[in-house]
Order: structure tokens, then C-alpha cells, then sequence
């Protein structure tokens, strides 16, 4: 944060590690402070302070095992809620006048899905009123309300959400996102040490990463930046540097490969002997839709004796979810039976490249079989090669791709394997 000419309107988005504790709300407050007095108009989204969402959710399932979506969204949206006031009154300690405001007061509505909504709208005419008066503005991230008043949550990551819509609202001019990393790598450092970060990243590239598995950012928040033109800049809140910068790749070079995401939260479903005829694989797939069950990949084997094995992916977390669907509805339309396997693993290259750069393809399987690893199922787009692997071979995959492909930095990055408060601490020394 900093470098920004008068008047800048700037959204910045601090998550959970960045609030952790009273001294890293009081490093964040003196950031927005040093901007706020160089001119610029200020909003901050905050997460919730380190683990306290986790915290809530054990607390809400200590009293029930299955807490009511409705009731569950009211409790975790009071994690962001002691962030934001704290940041408030951080910022007030130092002298600059804050006001901090929950979604609702943010004018952030959303669709009815508890747990799981979407930004329909952002009504940012009280946000605006109190930038003219010359205050910092601190927004709980990951929530929103509904036309009916109730509120809501928007998942894991919503905050990053909430930062981008609020920008594309107000007319930002850039939207930071601050985390534990400082930018969008190659590869996941902690697994691929030779992993380089990229100065800058196309919204399709940066959305193939966010679908594949990548954490930096939601995928929803690339989304929006996309749909309304936002640049997003994701920084570090820890050390100093430029980090990556998110935006329309036209003027910018595409790479053949510009990343390798991972993904070890889904599971394999195999759904056996499926009757092979007009309009079963609609009433599989409209019977996990209608429970809510996100589907990934589908891969479905030729037909041998009027039957057919069906295979999909999707979060470890819905199998929960799914078991009931499965036994209940698909297993009556006549199938054998399924299988559920959650030792695997999502691998995905990346790049815009790759749309005019054939055998691409060929060159990562022959890569991924002379590490003797097997590919379960296969997925493409025009940017993006996807294969599912036993779990226990995706850092060999990661490491022998970013080889393959080029990506490999001269030098081992080894400062992303610190602590938070490693990484903190270092960048205290280097002020």
C-alpha cells in the first residue's frame, strides 16, 4: 500500500492471519492510517481474527451436529464483526476518524442460499457518504443480507468477494487483497520450492488457477473483478514488495504454461452399472444438483452388457450431503452401487498459451508416466489440463511439471516456508 497519486479510491482486503492478534490490527490500522493521510480515500475488509470462524463453527456443533443454515450464517458473521470494530478503533487510537459497518450497513445484498450466497447487489450510498466525510471505512468481509433482512455468509474465501464487489460498487481503483503470501506463484511454494511469483496474471488464467485448487483468491472474486474491469493486486500483509497484479490480458504476454495448481479436497465417486439409457445420466446428476452437491469432472466409461460405470469428482466436504442422494435416489434407479475415493488428487496446468500451442497434453502425460504416476480421469478447457492422481503422488507431479514446463526459478524460494510471525517479525526489521 503506498505509491498512489491524491484521491485514490482504494479497497483493501486483510484476511484472518492479517488480524490475528491486537499488534497485527494495530500494523494493519497504521498501513490504512499512512494511505488515508497520503490522500486517499480508504475501505478495509476484514476477515474474521485467525482461527475464530473455525472456532464458531465447533462452537455451533457442540450444541448440534447439523446446526440450522439460517442460524449457523448469524453466528459466524460475528467473527468479521469484532475484526471490523476492532480495526475501527485501532485507527481511532490514531488519530484519523473510522466507521465500521456490517454487510448490511454496507448496503451488500445477496441471494437467499445461507452459507453459500451470492452478491446480487451493492448499494454503497452510506459507504460513500462516509468517505466524503473524510473517514476510513472498515467492512465486515463474508456477508451480506438478504431482501427479507436475514443475513447470510458467502463461503470460505467470501471476504476476497466482498472486497471486489465493494471496489466494482464504489468505483475503486484498484482493490488489494493482503494475505499470508505475497502474490500469485507458479506453483504452491510450499510444495514446489523453485516456484517463481508471477508479476501479473490474466482474470481467465487466474480463474482456471482459483477452479483448480490455488488459495490465493476465491474464485467468485476473480469473477466479479472480471465481469466489471476491477484489477486486483494481491500483496502480502507481512513484507514489503508489488505482488501480483490480476487483470485484462491484453496487454499483457501470454506464457505457454503460466501455472500448476493442486487440489486434495475433492473426492472420486463412481456411480457402478448405470442402466444405459436416454436420460439417466439427467437424473443422476438433477438428483446432486437439487441436494446442492458442486460437481467437477465427469468421466463416464463406454457401455458393456447395457451398462456403464459413471465417475465424477466433488468436495470431500458434501459427501455428507451425498451418501443420502446416492442410497436413496440413484441407487432406486437401478445401479449397482458406488464407490467413494478420497485419497486422490486434482493436478492442472495452466496457461493462455495453450490455446495456440498444441501437444501440451502429450507432453504432461508422458511426464506424469515416467514418474510412474496413473491418471484416474481427465479434464480440459481451452487454458487449462486437468488429471486426477492417487494424492500421494501430487508433489512429485508438481515438482516434475514445473520442470518440464520451464518454470522452475534459478533459485530455491525458501521465505514462504516461514511462520506468519516469522514473516512478520522480518518485515518489522526491514521498516
Amino acid at each position: 500500500m503506498g505509491g498512489y497519486q491524491a484521491m485514490t479510491l482504494l479497497v483493501a482486503k486483510f484476511g484472518g492471519t492479517s488480524v490475528a492478534n491486537p499488534e497485527r490490527v494495530k500494523d494493519v490500522a497504521r498501513r490504512l492510517v499512512s494511505c488515508h493521510r497520503g490522500g486517499s480515500q480508504v475501505v478495509a475488509v476484514v476477515s474474521a481474527m485467525g482461527p475464530a470462524t473455525d472456532e464458531l463453527l465447533a462452537l455451533a456443533r457442540s450444541v448440534n451436529a447439523s446446526p440450522p443454515a439460517r442460524e449457523l450464517d448469524q453466528l459466524l458473521a460475528t467473527g468479521e464483526q469484532v475484526s471490523m470494530s476492532l480495526l475501527a478503533m485501532a485507527i481511532e487510537a490514531l488519530g484519523v476518524r473510522a466507521v465500521s459497518m456490517t454487510g448490511r450497513q454496507a448496503g451488500i445484498l445477496t441471494t437467499t442460499v445461507f452459507n453459500r450466497a451470492k452478491i446480487a447487489e451493492v448499494r454503497a450510498d452510506r459507504l460513500k457518504k462516509e468517505l466524503d466525510r473524510g473517514r476510513i471505512v472498515i467492512v465486515a468481509g463474508f456477508q451480506g443480507v438478504t431482501a427479507e433482512g436475514d443475513i447470510t455468509t458467502l463461503g470460505r474465501g467470501g471476504s476476497d468477494t466482498t472486497a471486489v464487489a465493494l471496489a466494482a460498487g464504489i468505483g475503486a481503483d484498484v482493490c488489494e487483497i493482503y494475505t499470508d503470501v505475497d502474490g500469485v506463484y507458479t506453483a504452491d511454494p510450499r510444495r514446489v520450492p523453485r516456484a517463481r511469483r508471477l508479476a501479473a496474471v490474466s482474470y481467465e488464467e487466474m480463474l482456471e488457477l482459483a477452479a483448480s485448487g490455488s488459495g490465493v483468491l476465491q474464485m467468485r472474486s476473480v469473477e466479479v473483478a472480471r465481469n466489471y474491469g476491477v484489477v486486483i493486486q494481491c500483496r502480502s500483509a507481512f513484507t514489503a514488495g508489488p505482488g501480483t497484479l490480476v487483470k485484462e490480458a491484453k496487454d499483457m504476454e501470454s506464457a505457454i504454461v503460466s501455472g500448476i495448481a493442486y487440489d486434495d479436497s475433492e473426492a472420486k465417486v463412481t456411480v457402478r452399472d448405470v442402466p444405459d439409457r436416454v436420460g439417466i445420466a439427467a437424473e443422476v446428476f438433477s438428483a446432486l444438483a437439487a441436494a446442492g452437491i458442486n460437481i467437477d469432472m465427469i468421466v463416464q466409461n463406454i457401455s458393456e452388457n447395457g451398462t456403464t460405470d459413471i465417475s465424477f469428482t466433488c468436495p470431500a466436504e458434501d459427501l455428507t450431503k451425498l451418501r443420502p442422494v446416492l442410497d436413496e435416489q440413484v441407487c432406486g434407479l437401478g445401479v449397482r452401487g458406488y464407490v467413494v475415493d478420497e485419497s486422490v488428487s486434482k493436478v492442472s496446468l495452466v496457461g493462455a498459451g495453450m490455446k495456440s500451442n498444441p501437444g501440451i497434453a502429450a507432453r504432461m502425460f508422458r511426464v506424469l508416466a515416467d514418474e510412474g504416476i496413473n491418471l484416474n480421469m481427465i479434464s480440459t478447457s481451452a487454458i487449462r489440463i486437468s488429471v486426477v492422481i492417487e494424492g500421494g503422488g501430487a508433489t512429485r507431479a508438481l515438482r516434475a511439471l514445473h520442470t518440464a514446463f520451464g518454470l522452475d526459478s534459478d533459485q530455491v524460494f525458501e521465505e514462504t516456508q516461514l511462520s506468519s510471525e516469522e514473516l512478520a517479525a522480518k518485515a518489522e526489521k526491514g521498516r
